[in-house]
C-alpha cells in the first residue's frame, strides 16, 4: 500500500499469486479490496532465499518477451517472505518485506449515509491499528451515525487492451458536464437491491441530480462511457499516446477482470534439454554472431571458448538461429513457448531412466497384461519438481491456447526488471506412453471421420467466434492451431484416469494436473504425465507412484475404460457433437463423465470425446483402445 498505510491487510498462498490474484488483479479483503502492485516496487530488503534455479524457464520467459542480451530475464523470484515475520508483523511490515498492494477501487460508499467519495477525500479514515489482526483493517466515515463500515464502490472501467480504471461518478450522473453548483460535488449511492443487474442510482447531493448505473451497461450503455484512459494502475501509469478501445463497465472482482500469463516448466536431468537454453542465456552476446556450424568450430577451437566442444554443435547452432529469429519477428505466444518446453520433458519421460536427482527421479514399471495391449511405457515419476513464472496478464480475453492473437498481455513493469514472479512445487507422478504403432493406425482410420471432422469444423467456428467485434485480418486461419486427433485421444484417456485415481484411490482431482505430450504431425508423441502440482502434503508420500504398479495400475485402467463406456447422461452425452453452429469443443463429454477442475486440465475442459476411446452406443468408427480391454 501507499506510505500513509504502510501496514499488513492480509496474506496469500506464492501460487494464488501467480494463478488467482496476481500484479495487476483485484484482491478482496474483508472491508475492501485492493490492487497488486507491479514489480517495480516489490521489495526483498533483507530477503536471501527467494531464487529458483530453473534454466529452462527463463530461457522461455525470454523467448515469449522477446527478451535476450543485457536485458534478459536473469532471475525467477519467489514472493518475498521472512520466516518469522507473522512473529513481529510490525517490525516484518516496517521493513517493508511482502508484496504491495493499493486500495482499489478508491472510491468509497459509506454503509450508513450512503456518501460516494474517493479515499483522498478526507471523509473516510483508514483504520489497522493492531499489526497482529490485518484481516480487521478498514476504512471508516466520520458521519452522524457514529463510525460505520466504509465498502468500495464495486464499479470500474476496463478494455481489451488490459487498462482498468475507475468508473467516473462525477461526470456520469451529470451526463458528461461540471456540476453546477459546485466544483467538488458530494454524491450519493444507493443501492436499490433487486434481482434483474445492477439497480443502483448515484445522486449528486449538491444540484440533485441522479442517474441510474444500468444506463452504462450493455451495448447501448457503452455510448454513455468514456474512451478508455489507458490507464495502468498496478504500474500508476497511462499509456503516453492514450488507448483507442472503448471502456466496459465490470463489477469489480468479476472473474474476467484479470487471467494470469504463466509458463511451466519440470526439472529435468542434467544434459536434457537445459544445458543449452543456459549456455545461450550465460553467453548469448558472444555467441550471437555465430550463423553457421563452421563458425561454430572456429570459435570452439579458441581456448576461450573450449568449453563450447562439450555440446553438440548442431543443437547450438540452431538454438542460435532460433533465438535470433525470435528478436526480430513477431514474439511468440505463450501457448506457443509452452509447447516448445514439452519436446525435452518428453525426451527426459520416454527416454533411457537417468540417474536419479533431489529434482527428479523415473523408475521403470513392467506394463501388465493385456495392457500392454495399449501401453508401451510405464513410469514411476518418484521425484519431481515444476517451476511456475508470472510473464504478464489479459483483461477480458483470457490467454486462450486456441486463439493466442486475442488476449493482449500488460507488463509487469513500468521500468524493465531482470526478473519475473515465480513459484515452484515438488510432488510425484506416472508417465504413460501408448504405442506409437497403435496411434498411428488409429489415427489414419478415424482421420477422415464425420465425428473428427465435426470437431475440426467446430474447432474453427470457435476461433471465429472467438474473435468477438474484432475485425478478422487477411491472413487470419481458423484451423490454425488444431491439435489433431491424437491429442483427443491421450487428453480423454488422461481425464479417465484422473477421475477414476480420485473416486478409488481418494485423491483430489484438484491436487493433480496432467501434460499431454501429443506433439504434431512431424513430431508425433504418444505419451501422458499425470502428477501431484499443489504446494501441500497430498500426493507427495508415494500414493500417486504407488498406483503405477502393476496389481494397482491394470484395476485403475479396466476401471476408467468401463465407466467410459457410460454415463449418466446419455443418450444426450453419447450423441454429442458440435454440429454446425455449435462452437463448443467437446464431444461425448459432461461434467458427469469427463471434465475435470480448471487447474488440472491443461485445456480448459476442450478437446475431449469417449467415442475415440472406446464404442458408444449406436457407433460404429473405429477406437483406439484395443478389444481386449474393452469392457
Amino acid at each position: 500500500m501507499s506510505n500513509s498505510f504502510n501496514r499488513r491487510v492480509g496474506a496469500v498462498r506464492p501460487s494464488h499469486l501467480m494463478f488467482t490474484t496476481g500484479i495487476g488483479s483485484l484482491v478482496d479483503l474483508p472491508n475492501f479490496s485492493v490492487l497488486v502492485k507491479g514489480l517495480d516496487v516489490w521489495s526483498y530488503s533483507g530477503v536471501t532465499d527467494y531464487d529458483i534455479d530453473e534454466p529452462r524457464l527463463r530461457a522461455a520467459a525470454n523467448r515469449s518477451l522477446q527478451r535476450y542480451g543485457r536485458n534478459q530475464i536473469e532471475q525467477l523470484r519467489a514472493a518475498p517472505w521472512l520466516e518469522g515475520g507473522d512473529n513481529d508483523p510490525k517490525g516484518w511490515a516496517a521493513q517493508g518485506i511482502g508484496v504491495p498492494v493499493t486500495p482499489f477501487p478508491q472510491w468509497l460508499r459509506c454503509t450508513a449515509c450512503n456518501v460516494l467519495a474517493a479515499v483522498d477525500s478526507g471523509e473516510y479514515a483508514f483504520i489497522n491499528s493492531n499489526p497482529r489482526t490485518p484481516h480487521e483493517a478498514k476504512f471508516v466515515h466520520d458521519c452522524k451515525k457514529g463510525k460505520p463500515l466504509a465498502v468500495a464502490a464495486r464499479f470500474t472501467l476496463v478494455c481489451t487492451a488490459g487498462h482498468l480504471d475507475e468508473f467516473p461518478y462525477t461526470t456520469y450522473v451529470h451526463h458528461g458536464q461540471s456540476c453546477s453548483k459546485t466544483a467538488r460535488p458530494k454524491l450519493r449511492m444507493k443501492d436499490h437491491g433487486g434481482n434483474q443487474a445492477a439497480n443502483v442510482t448515484i445522486e449528486c447531493v449538491a444540484c440533485g441530480t441522479k442517474r441510474n448505473i444500468r444506463e452504462a451497461m450493455g451495448e447501448r450503455g457503452r455510448r454513455n462511457l468514456p474512451r478508455c484512459r489507458g490507464r495502468h494502475p498496478h504500474l500508476n501509469s497511462f499509456e503516453p499516446d492514450g488507448c483507442e478501445e472503448n471502456a466496459v463497465l465490470m463489477v469489480a472482482g468479476a472473474s474476467n477482470q484479470w487471467f494470469p500469463l504463466t509458463l511451466s516448466a519440470l526439472a529435468l536431468p542434467k544434459g536434457r534439454g537445459a544445458d543449452i537454453d543456459k549456455l545461450l542465456e550465460d553467453h548469448w552476446p558472444d555467441l550471437q554472431v555465430i550463423g553457421e556450424r563452421a563458425q561454430f568450430d572456429f570459435m570452439s577451437g579458441m581456448a576461450k571458448f573450449g568449453f563450447l566442444k562439450e555440446f553438440d554443435a548442431d543443437a547450438v547452432v540452431a538454438a542460435i538461429a532460433a533465438r535470433k529469429a525470435g528478436t526480430e519477428g513477431v514474439a511468440p505466444s505463450a501457448p506457443d513457448v509452452q509447447e516448445g518446453l514439452y519436446g525435452p520433458e518428453w525426451e527426459a519421460l520416454s527416454g533411457p531412466v537417468p540417474q536419479p536427482s533431489d529434482d527428479f527421479a523415473l523408475r521403470q514399471v513392467s506394463v501388465p497384461e493385456p495392457l500392454d495391449e495399449l501401453f508401451s511405457d510405464v513410469r514411476q515419476v518418484e521425484r519431481l519438481r515444476e517451476a511456475r513464472a508470472l510473464i504478464g496478464f489479459t483483461r477480458l480475453d483470457a490467454p486462450d491456447p486456441e486463439s493466442p492473437e486475442i488476449g493482449r498481455r500488460v507488463d509487469l513493469w513500468r521500468s524493465a526488471q531482470n526478473w519475473v514472479p515465480a513459484s515452484e512445487v515438488r510432488g510425484e507422478g506416472i508417465f504413460l506412453r501408448v504405442r506409437d504403432e497403435l496411434m498411428a493406425e488409429w489415427v489414419a482410420k478415424v482421420g477422415k471421420s464425420p465425428q473428427l471432422q465435426a470437431h475440426r469444423e467446430a474447432f474453427g467456428r470457435f476461433r471465429t467466434n472467438r474473435r468477438s467485434d474484432r475485425k478478422t485480418t487477411s491472413d487470419f486461419d481458423p484451423q490454425h492451431g488444431w491439435p489433431g486427433a491424437r491429442y483427443i485421444a491421450l487428453h480423454t484417456l488422461s481425464h479417465l484416469l484422473i477421475r477414476t485415481i480420485a473416486l478409488e484411490c481418494g485423491y483430489n482431482s484438484a491436487s493433480l494436473a496432467e501434460r499431454i505430450y501429443a506433439g504434431d504431425e512431424e513430431n508425433p508423441r504418444t505419451g501422458i504425465l499425470i502428477y501431484t502440482a499443489v504446494p501441500d502434503s497430498e500426493g507427495t508420500l508415494g500414493g500417486l507412484v504407488s498406483l503405477a504398479e502393476e496389481r494397482e495400475f491394470g484395476r485403475i485402467v479396466r476401471r476408467a475404460l468401463g465407466d467410459a463406456s457410460h454415463c449418466s447422461g446419455d443418450p444426450l452425452c453419447s450423441e454429442r457433437l458440435p454440429h454446425d453452429p455449435a462452437d463448443f469443443l467437446h464431444g461425448a463429454a459432461c461434467h458427469i463423465c469427463l471434465f475435470v477442475s480448471e487447474t488440472t486440465c491443461e485445456r480448459g475442459n476442450r478437446f475431449l470425446d469417449r467415442r475415440f476411446l472406446v464404442p458408444l452406443a449406436g457407433d460404429k468408427d473405429e477406437v483406439l483402445t484395443p478389444p481386449g480391454l474393452l469392457p
